[in-house]
């Protein structure tokens, strides 16, 4: 059987895959069974920060698996230790708790925010406030904290103790802080499954005041966010703001899975000794692969991936066939006149791969995409506009 009926056959029926098998890349090219070749803008969902195969992470993962792959975290490891120095180095961050994904992360940010407040103000004051069109993750608890509807049907119960706000409306916030029992406000800096919407710079600044002036925890969930993505090391250093809490998975071990649960001064002591684990958390080849890669988003990277924003965001601004540019830094999103499928169908035909948010085209390039590749990607969506 070829690969596209073995899946069909044996494996759960969750996805609506492209007809497309992906054999092997470089960088920000790969090839299908076909041998066809695709200038991939999506990187697995902003997973694949250097693209396929980077040399330099290889290595980096190589050699942790030439030195031991695996062991349990009763005992020390070198990676695990060293990335969440640089973790807590670039981010004003104390601690980190490291996990498997995104979802995971944020079941961590969910317990520490409960913990915390528990600890200091008892029992009942336990509600997070998410916004209306977030997302958080598919485990039973980050699909209560997001704020869609389509994700919870046929899941019910959810898991209580979650309230949702409207997206750049204070006015909501405070109404949902009113209702009483609140110790975090959880919130994208960059709304990503919601349609790459950003938020507003004043509502992200408002949140933060209040979260300081009555004890209220802030968690930036920077899962897709983080790592490069939206022109900082995390999406929230582009503003006023330093949560108590960031989350973070995709690109962070640039293909590997691994997530961190980054911990503040106010919550840095919360998790005490069995409040919380992971089998696989800290493994030293994802950790090794996120050193890799966390220690080249530097700033000279990071100025190209705004420079690689802007370039976009200019060749579509006035593009034939453009209702509007959304995001930050190389997590944008197209409203189109055509049907965004439509779209994603013409680019993948004529060797581009894209992929959608809501009713928008996403762009998730890998940070270092060469400009030439990047040029020639995005007039072909032009032509497919």
């Amino acid at each position: 059987m070829d690969t596209i009926s073995l899946d069909k056959k044996y494996i759960a029926n969750t996805y609506a895959r492209f007809p497309v098998e992906i054999v092997k890349g470089k960088g920000s090219l790969c090839y299908d069974e076909t041998g066809k070749e695709y200038i991939d803008l999506a990187t697995g969902i902003a997973v694949n920060t250097f693209g396929f195969s980077d040399e330099e992470w290889k290595s980096a993962v190589i050699a942790q698996l030439n030195a031991f792959s695996h062991t349990s975290n009763l005992y020390f490891t070198r990676p695990c230790a060293r990335l969440a120095q640089i973790l807590c180095d670039r981010t004003g961050m104390k601690k980190v708790f490291f996990s498997n994904s995104g979802a995971e992360a944020n079941e961590c940010a969910i317990k520490v925010a409960r913990k915390y407040s528990e600890d200091k103000y008892g029992f009942g004051r336990h509600v997070i406030i998410t916004l209306k069109n977030s997302f958080h993750g598919r485990t039973i608890t980050t699909l209560s904290a997001t704020g869609q509807d389509v994700f919870h049907t046929n899941f019910l119960p959810l898991t209580e103790g979650f309230r949702y706000a409207t997206a750049n409306d204070i006015d909501s916030v405070k109404e949902q802080i009113a209702l009483g029992g609140v110790c975090a406000i959880m919130l994208e800096v960059v709304q990503g499954e919601g349609g790459v919407m950003p938020l507003d710079k004043k509502f992200l600044e408002d949140v933060y005041s209040i979260c300081k002036e009555q004890d209220i925890l802030l968690i930036c969930d920077e899962v897709q966010t983080g790592n490069g993505r939206c022109g900082k090391l995390y999406a929230y250093q582009n503003y006023e703001i330093l949560p108590d809490i960031v989350s973070t998975a995709k690109g962070l071990a640039g293909g590997l899975p691994m997530g961190a649960t980054m911990l503040g001064e106010k919550v840095e002591n919360t998790l005490t000794i069995s409040s919380h684990g992971s089998t696989f958390g800290g493994n030293p080849v994802c950790a090794a692969g996120a050193i890799s890669v966390i220690e080249r988003i530097d700033d000279k990277l990071l100025q190209e991936v705004n420079e690689k924003s802007q370039f976009i965001i200019n060749k579509l601004k006035n593009a034939k066939g453009v209702k509007s540019v959304s995001g930050l830094g190389l997590m944008l999103g197209i409203e189109t006149e055509k049907d965004a499928s439509e779209v994603i169908k013409a680019c993948q035909d004529n060797g581009v791969l894209v992929i959608k948010a809501k009713n928008k085209v996403r762009l998730l390039p890998a940070l270092n995409i060469p400009i030439s590749l990047l040029e020639k990607a995005i007039d072909v969506l032009i032509s497919a506009l």
